[in-house]
């Protein structure tokens, strides 16, 4: 039996990714050459990788509340590299000012 799979849409991108349960949202773009998100430290520390997920349902390890506190949590923010899929997501990337 294989390991579930689930699709993952950025907005504003063409591109569609498939990300195991197993996986972090940035190793599956990293997996599969996608570079739509910006890579910082893979770890939860630096905030670079941020996202919001508007559509769907995930889980996320340990993240600095430095960098997305639990207000931006409950509204849907999370570190790409500490964020897990439990279903198919449309994720937006935080833009770069």
């Amino acid at each position: 039996m294989g390991k579930a799979a689930f699709r993952v849409s950025v907005e504003g991108s063409d591109k569609v990714i498939t990300c195991l349960a197993d996986e972090t949202l940035l190793k599956a773009m990293a997996r599969q050459g996608i570079s739509n998100i910006p890579v910082g430290c893979r770890n939860g520390g630096c905030g670079v990788c941020k996202i919001r997920v508007t559509k769907g349902e995930y889980e996320t390890g340990k993240m600095s509340i430095k960098h997305v506190t639990q207000v931006e949590r409950d509204d849907g923010y999370a570190l790409a590299c500490k964020a897990f899929p439990k279903s198919d997501l449309t994720v937006t990337v935080k833009n770069e000012e």
